[in-house]
């Protein structure tokens, strides 16, 4: 099923849909331009994007994204302009109930060095009593795709020893139960980059780059009320040995963006079977049967 947007954008030539988002407030017009030009659409010169209801052509500021149907074309007569192939890398939510060694350090390393909810900002004040019930120290790139985390050579980017690096503090963050369900179904990410990108005027080309770092946009209509906040320093300190790796979260962004952005969007993999149910048998009649199947099953040898 298509997911909740209030904005949609389309080929200006043919006025086939491309792809559409759920604004909250938190995207600007230089990330939706960033969006385009660097996730969803293949082109070979920056495109003309214009708001269908005023004709008024987007200005890259930042400025919030101002809702309904947007049409692009071409800059060029005859320019590329097309919709890029590359799919979003589907997971479940990862709650683990492991107590392999693995795990248990990379969950007490995350609480240790957060302490909080480093979306939403709610701290955990039973800290001193090591009470985290609502708290769950989430993977940022999930244990599920460690072929593509392999493939990629993500573990060159841990620089905190651990016998796994998929189970490093870097490639963790703490967070609410809810706002790690949500993070996990790519409905909320962080963007840890400033916008930057080209504009061009024939050959000539100049470099913006707009200050917003680390910002977490809710692909969906906001019920957590973290749209928009900035991921909290406390995890991501420079100066501190375990600190997240951008690298990650960069990715997990991409992932955000073909998932909730490109063409109708891909539908959430159901991860709230209750205790009885045939969560096989769910599964098979549920969308993308295979694909969840192996996850789930991925996910389970994984925990």
């Amino acid at each position: 099923m298509p997911r909740n947007r209030n904005v949609r954008f389309f080929d200006g030539r043919t006025g086939s849909l491309l792809g559409g988002l759920f604004q909250n407030a938190s995207i600007t017009n230089a990330n939706f331009f960033s969006i385009l030009i660097d996730v969803i659409l293949e082109v070979d010169t920056i495109p003309r994007i214009t708001l269908r209801s005023t004709g008024q052509i987007l200005p890259v500021d930042l400025n919030p994204l101002t809702t309904g149907d947007y049409d692009i074309s071409p800059s060029v007569h005859g320019g590329l302009l097309q919709i890029s192939s590359e799919r979003s890398q589907r997971r479940v939510y990862s709650e683990s109930s492991s107590q392999s060694i693995q795990h248990t350090t990379f969950r007490d390393s995350v609480r240790a060095r957060d302490g909080k909810c480093v979306v939403s900002g709610v701290v955990n004040v039973n800290r001193d009593e090591d009470i985290w019930d609502v708290f769950e120290a989430a993977h940022i790139f999930p244990l599920t795709r460690r072929d593509t985390w392999a493939h990629l050579q993500f573990s060159r980017y841990v620089t905190y020893q651990t016998a796994d690096p998929m189970n490093s503090a870097q490639n963790g963050l703490l967070l609410l139960a809810g706002v790690h369900k949500r993070f996990d179904s790519y409905r909320i990410s962080i963007d840890p980059d400033v916008s930057q990108f080209f504009l061009s005027s024939n050959l000539l080309y100049l470099l913006i780059c707009i200050q917003d770092g680390y910002k977490v946009i809710d692909f969906s209509p906001d019920v957590l009320s973290v749209d928009g906040r900035i991921l909290d320093p406390v995890c991501r300190n420079p100066n501190s040995p375990n600190h997240v790796r951008d690298e990650f979260l960069r990715c997990h962004y991409r992932q955000a963006i073909l998932a909730n952005v490109k063409g109708e969007g891909e539908t959430t993999m159901e991860h709230d079977f209750p205790p009885g149910s045939d969560i096989m048998g769910e599964i098979a009649e549920g969308p993308d049967a295979a694909e969840q199947m192996e996850v789930e099953l991925f996910s389970r040898l994984d925990s």
